[in-house]
C-alpha cells in the first residue's frame, strides 16, 4: 500500500523555456500591426546591445582610473619618502665622520646603527664602491690615481662620500677616486 502511494506522490511536471530570441522566430504575418511590433522588438534589441557597450566601456574606464589613482598615490608616496630620505644622509654622513674620529664613541655607534637599522626597514641601502668597478650609475669618480700592481684599471680604490639607493632609484651615487 505504501508502494501506490509513493508512486501516486510522484508528479512529472514539463517546462517550457522561452527566450528573447523565440520572439523573433515567430511566423510573421502581413498585418502591419505584426510589422510595427517587429520593427520596435528589433529597436530595442538594438538600444540593449548599446547600452550594454556602453556600460561595457564605463566600467572599463572605472576601473582604469582605479588603477590610475592607486599608481599614482604609491608614486607620490614613493616620492615624499625619497625627498625624507634624502635630507637624513648628511646626518648619517655626519655620524659615518665622526666615527672615524672616535671609534669608540658608543653615542656615535647607537646612533649609527638606529640610522642604518631605520633607513634598511624602509628600504634604503648602501652602495658598495670600494673594491668595485666604477659604474656611472652608481658612482661618481671625482679623482683618478694611476693603477699599479695592486691596483686594476677602473677600480674603485678608494670611497670618499657613501651613495645610496632607495628601492632601484639611486638616491645619491657615491663619490669615489677610481684607478686608471
Amino acid at each position: 500500500m505504501e508502494k501506490n502511494n509513493e508512486t501516486e506522490n510522484k508528479k512529472e511536471v514539463e517546462i517550457e523555456t522561452v527566450s528573447l530570441n523565440d520572439a523573433t522566430e515567430t511566423p510573421v504575418t502581413d498585418s502591419p500591426v505584426a510589422d510595427e511590433t517587429q520593427k520596435l522588438i528589433g529597436e530595442l534589441q538594438d538600444k540593449v546591445a548599446d547600452l550594454n557597450d556602453k556600460y561595457m566601456r564605463v566600467a572599463a574606464e572605472l576601473e582604469n582610473t582605479r588603477r590610475r589613482a592607486a599608481r599614482d598615490a604609491e608614486s607620490a608616496a614613493r616620492t615624499v619618502g625619497m625627498g625624507i630620505a634624502k635630507k637624513f644622509l648628511p646626518v648619517m654622513d655626519a655620524c659615518g665622520e665622526g666615527l672615524k674620529q672616535t671609534p669608540d664613541d658608543a653615542g656615535l655607534k647607537s646612533l649609527s646603527m638606529a640610522l642604518e637599522s631605520a633607513f634598511a626597514q624602509i628600504g634604503i641601502v648602501k652602495i658598495e664602491s670600494v673594491g668595485q668597478q666604477l659604474n656611472p650609475q652608481f658612482h661618481s669618480a671625482i679623482s683618478v690615481i694611476p693603477a699599479d700592481d695592486k691596483n686594476k684599471p677602473n677600480i674603485i680604490v678608494t670611497e670618499v662620500q657613501s651613495g645610496y639607493m632607495y628601492g632601484d632609484t639611486v638616491l645619491r651615487p657615491a663619490m669615489v677616486v677610481v684607478s686608471k
